[in-house]
C-alpha cells in the first residue's frame, strides 16, 4: 500500500472538472484507489464520490493506492495533483 497527501491549491477547490479528470487519471489503473479529505473517503475511480468530499483550497487529501500496480498509481496520482489542483 502507497500513500501521499496533497493540498489543494486551486481557489475553486476540487470542483467538477478537475474531479472529472481524477477520476479519468485512476480508472487507468488496476489499483483500489481511496481518497480522504476531512469531510469522509472516496473511491478516486467515482466521479460522484469524489464531489461528495466537497473538499475546498487548503484542505488536505489522502490517496491510497493498494494493488499489483500501487507504485505507478501513486506516482501518477500524485503528479496529477501536483499540475492541477
Amino acid at each position: 500500500m502507497k500513500s501521499f497527501t496533497h493540498v489543494i491549491a486551486d481557489p475553486a477547490g476540487l470542483h467538477a472538472r478537475p474531479a472529472g479528470m481524477l477520476a479519468k487519471e485512476a480508472v487507468g489503473y488496476k489499483s483500489t484507489i481511496t481518497l480522504t479529505a476531512p469531510g469522509g473517503s472516496a473511491d478516486a475511480k467515482r466521479l460522484m464520490a469524489i464531489m461528495r468530499l466537497a473538499a475546498k483550497q487548503g484542505m488536505e487529501l489522502t490517496v491510497t493506492c493498494s494493488g499489483e500496480d500501487e507504485d505507478a498509481a501513486a506516482a501518477g496520482l500524485e503528479k496529477f495533483l501536483k499540475e492541477n489542483l
